[in-house]
């Protein structure tokens, strides 16, 4: 069997939670491959809203097993505080949750140093989400980690005492005011907690499960633009959000990569700091935050919104190999009598549809083409002959077939293109 991949082709927040849990009924398992609760997950179940930080997007699904794999940082805080928010509401989470041993943990002195590192920043800030995200990653590759395994292991408090006397020396460098105790407290009893969840091996978990005919789903976090290596560097994540993460980050061969599924807005948004080609700062942009309700799922802060740019979102089907593609919030659209669509970039004196090595450094001008927009799309379909020309120019674009469109907010509201109709 192979593992296809369900992953975003922006900044994030491209909606991946809402389809991850639609598609989850075709898998048995759905595993996350990379990122941390800087992750927000957003699925509307039955009118009510809910949000997923760490935790696969498939938990809802009776019978399906939700793997969290060795690429994730986990925080047992906001893990415990999720599990208890989804055991209130009668979803059986332990026996739906499977945690590898080899995901690192996010310590109380990891968020403690993301924020002092960030407010050392001042104006250069690259928006982290302080969740401690970065400084876990950076103890991951030197080698200097705490996983979850070792929680179980006798000599568990001693490796954490010299991690967070690392911290605490480091935290030395910024002139920043901070309280640890009442953190701590918190945190063990999270681990407490979290040893009563199944802990597996992540090879043999993960190939076992393919060698028996399993189906796989790895869901990614954050979006593609954001990749530590492709993405707008210095304003990216601290792990890899594309496809090639999928190996590392659940420790299978590449030869078991199936569909590669991109997920992408049918417009554009980016939170915090860095590069935004086809940002709109206007009336227009405020009026595609306020029609979206483009907040942070994890954050709660405004996103910045733009007309969807296609040189990033080739860019992205490129480095991700993507085979469908999947386009949400097409009814925020609607909102306006015709709609932008970014097709090339103007720097260095040309015109061209490539992303530079530095966008940070450049001043970048987006030439823009216009759409009309298609108003209510009949549930028994066929698709509106404006909404079929938009595809169209994606697919023809992007050389790649666009499977999907996303009307609203609720599971149901996908129109499958294959059928023409909503997939309700």
């Amino acid at each position: 069997m192979q593992v296809d991949v369900i992953l975003g082709l922006q900044w994030g927040d491209e909606g991946k939670g809402k389809i991850v849990d639609y598609l989850a009924d075709k898998y048995d398992i759905i595993a996350r491959f990379q990122g941390g609760p800087n992750a927000g997950h957003t699925l509307y179940i039955d009118g009510v809203k809910h949000v997923l930080h760490t935790i696969p997007s498939g938990i809802f699904r009776e019978g399906k097993i939700n793997y969290i794999g060795n690429g994730v940082v986990i925080d047992p805080v906001t893990l415990l505080k999720e599990i208890e928010n989804l055991e209130k509401q009668g979803i059986p989470v332990k026996e739906r949750l499977i945690i590898s041993k080899r995901a690192n943990l996010i310590l109380p002195t990891h968020k403690i140093l993301d924020a002092a590192s960030e407010s050392s920043k001042g104006s250069s800030k690259i928006g982290s989400t302080l969740k401690g995200i970065g400084p876990t990653y950076m103890d991951k590759t030197g080698r200097n980690g705490l996983r979850v395994g070792d929680i179980l292991e006798d000599d568990f408090i001693v490796k954490y005492e010299l991690l967070k006397a690392k911290h605490l020396q480091l935290l030395q460098i910024y002139n920043f005011d901070y309280e640890l105790s009442e953190l701590e407290d918190s945190w063990f009893d999270a681990i407490e907690k979290l040893k009563e969840y199944k802990q597996v091996e992540s090879v043999y978990f993960i190939n076992e499960a393919l060698k028996k005919g399993k189906k796989i789903l790895a869901e990614g976090a954050q979006g593609s633009m954001l990749d530590i290596d492709f993405g707008t560097y210095p304003f990216v994540t601290s792990s890899n959000t594309i496809s090639a993460a999928v190996c590392t980050g659940l420790g299978i061969s590449p030869k078991h990569i199936g569909e590669v599924i991109g997920i992408t807005k049918a417009y554009c948004t980016r939170v915090g700091s860095g590069p935004f080609p086809s940002e709109l700062t206007d009336e227009t942009g405020e009026k595609l935050r306020k029609e979206g309700a483009e907040f942070g799922a994890t954050t709660g802060r405004p996103r910045r919104c733009g007309w969807i740019d296609l040189p990033a979102l080739n860019y992205a089907c490129l480095i991700n190999g993507v085979t469908k593609l999947v386009i949400t919030k097409a009814d925020i659209l609607n909102a306006f009598d015709e709609f932008g669509v970014c097709t090339h970039y103007k720097y260095d004196g040309k015109e061209t549809k490539d992303l530079p090595y530095d966008m940070v450094n450049r001043e970048i001008v987006p030439t823009n083409i216009f759409f009309k927009s298609w108003g209510t799309i009949n549930p028994t379909g066929p698709i509106s002959s404006e909404l079929q020309d938009y595809v169209n120019y994606l697919e023809t674009y992007l050389n790649t077939k666009v499977a999907m469109v996303s009307n609203g907010p609720g599971r149901e509201q996908l129109i499958d293109l294959t059928e023409g109709k909503l997939l309700a």
